[in-house]
């Protein structure tokens, strides 16, 4: 039996991460994976197998065995596809219709690992939808072993993976493009060579060598220093576009031909433009904080844009809920229905080669996504508060009574105007505001910044 106090540190919201093998050991994995099984058999979709996949870290090589055994130990086949990314996981799951578990610490540092766990067809496992009883589980008695264990067999799905990638996006008649990927090396340096191999893509590589000590840089492009040395490449070699993944390659972040990061926000636009065309009239979800270009040209478009919190739990359950061709949120995640509503950088990727391949020869990235450019944006700037609550009230006081500004808490506190917005979220895990501030000017912009900051500050 394990203390619940041991337990949720480690399980979270969305995933299991910690740090191994001192927040868990090979026992606890092997348990996990009976406790996975059962939890499934329990909520009436009880699996004959379970498919499993991991990442690069080191740690991989003792753990995935023991979740393996436990799958087994609990009545299930264990299917293995080896190193692969997030979204290769994703694919495995909706491609042969089974769970999943991908094992994987994301961008955090070398000694860290985890699992992402997920139903049949990718559909997602958080805290409300199957970690709650996993927890319970564990804490609990070992569940007793099944009168005939399962088997375990590996299945390589790769070549699979990147067939079902070209046939979502067309890239076969674009112009060359010279293109810098940063792999951070991560799963993208497996996956993005093999996505590319036959496409009229002349790849500029970087640290594309599997090492889950990451010698070079943390594997998280959210992070502006982690996307220097490609940028410098993307200068230097005249590439076209630069495209940084994260650890697990789940999150795509790129470059125009200047080495200036693209905002999250403008290749959401991009995206459901292009998915719209092919699927009129769909809803697009987008969370809170993105631009507000975004809304403005899914509803040109002739789409139905959703406004969804922050955070991939709350845009897979409003993909769902809405049936929506697309999704995108500011950390660089992007999900598609033909991809089960799950998230694949990769495919945001070739959505944004494709449509700069389109274009006639010499036009530049920067000149295709000038029209998704509409607002001046402040990036987010995070405020240690001594009482959040009472801050949001003071913010919520100033506003409140202004004209032509509306409020609304779907996630923190957004005040919005005709000409600039703003959004002040709490962190969940320490005493910080998340203060995003949007406007159509860059005085306007300045001006509201300072407003919100001299609240939450108490410098006003």
């Amino acid at each position: 039996m394990r203390h619940p106090a041991d337990l949720a540190r480690i399980i979270k919201a969305y995933d299991i991460r910690g740090v191994y093998p001192h927040d868990f050991d090979e026992q606890f994995f092997e348990d996990l994976g009976s406790a996975f099984v059962a939890m499934l058999s329990e909520s009436g979709t009880a699996a004959s197998a379970v498919v499993i996949g991991h990442d690069m870290r080191p740690s991989a090589a003792e753990i995935v065995p023991a979740f393996a055994r436990g799958v087994n130990r609990a009545g299930a086949d264990a299917i293995l596809i080896g190193l692969c990314s997030t979204d290769g996981l994703y694919f495995a799951s909706g491609h042969l219709g089974l769970p999943g578990a991908m094992f994987t610490a994301s961008h955090n540092p070398a000694r860290y690992n985890g699992v992402k766990l997920c139903r049949a067809y990718a559909a997602p496992v958080g805290r409300e939808t199957g970690l709650a009883r996993i927890t319970e589980i564990l804490a609990g008695e070992s569940p007793a072993a099944a009168d005939i264990a399962g088997t375990t067999q590996e299945r390589d799905l790769l070549a699979d993976y990147v067939a079902f990638l070209h046939s979502c996006v067309d890239l076969s008649g674009i112009r060359t493009l010279k293109v810098a990927v940063d792999a951070g090396n991560g799963m993208g340096g497996l996956t993005v060579p093999a996505v590319f191999e036959g496409l009229p893509i002349d790849l500029v590589p970087l640290y594309f060598e599997l090492d889950g000590t990451f010698p070079n840089h943390e594997a998280n492009p959210i992070e502006p220093e982690n996307l220097r040395d490609l940028q410098a490449l993307v200068r230097d070699t005249g590439a076209d576009v630069g495209l940084a993944f994260d650890g697990d390659a789940d999150r795509c972040f790129a470059v125009d031909e200047r080495g200036e990061l693209i905002d999250p926000s403008t290749i959401t636009a991009l995206i459901a433009e292009r998915e719209l065309a092919r699927h009129p009239g769909s809803a697009v979800i987008y969370n809170l904080i993105s631009s507000r270009a975004v809304p403005e040209v899914i509803e040109q478009a002739g789409g139905v844009a959703v406004r969804s919190r922050v955070g991939h739990s709350f845009i897979k359950a409003d993909m769902a809920a809405h049936d929506a061709v697309f999704g995108g949120e500011h950390s660089g995640h992007f999900y598609f229905r033909d991809f089960w509503k799950a998230d694949s950088g990769i495919l945001a990727a070739l959505h944004l080669l494709a449509a700069l391949g389109e274009t006639a020869p010499g036009t530049a990235l920067s000149q295709v996504l000038a029209p998704y450019i509409r607002w001046k944006r402040s990036g987010e700037i995070n405020s240690e508060v001594a009482d959040v609550p009472a801050t949001l009230s003071r913010i919520r006081q100033a506003y409140a009574a202004q004209d032509g500004v509306e409020l609304d808490e779907l996630d923190g506190l957004t005040v919005q105007a005709a000409h600039w917005w703003f959004n002040v979220r709490p962190s969940n895990t320490e005493p910080l505001l998340r203060l995003n501030v949007e406007a159509r000017t860059d005085a306007l912009l300045a001006e509201s910044t300072a407003g919100a900051l001299g609240i939450i500050r108490g410098t006003a």
